[in-house]
């Protein structure tokens, strides 16, 4: 398994953002269910978001983000980095052992 760190960043005002959120947030949840998506959420301040998730390779991302609401409406920019773990706390290691 690999992972990713996911960040977008708005090419919309925040109350585009905020409109396509709902929906956005919709499908991470089956994300989630699909066993892809470990973590999500807004940055604070609220300038994009962060996302991690896991595949067997990069192609499974891609295709996730271009499917996401934010990305097919225009709403937020994707940068996707993927990178091994090295160090985890212990209440992750079901997750990276």
């Amino acid at each position: 398994m690999k992972f990713f760190l996911i960040n977008t960043r708005p090419l919309q005002p925040l109350d585009v953002v905020e409109k396509n959120t709902p929906a956005h947030r919709a499908y991470l949840r089956t994300q989630y269910e699909a066993g892809i998506m470990l973590l999500s959420g807004p940055r604070v301040p609220r300038t994009g978001g962060v996302l991690i998730a896991q595949a067997d390779d990069i192609t499974a991302i891609e295709k996730m983000v271009a499917a996401d609401p934010f990305n097919t409406t225009g709403t937020m920019q994707y940068e996707i980095v993927e990178f091994a773990p090295t160090l985890w706390a212990e209440q992750l290691k079901p997750i990276f052992e």
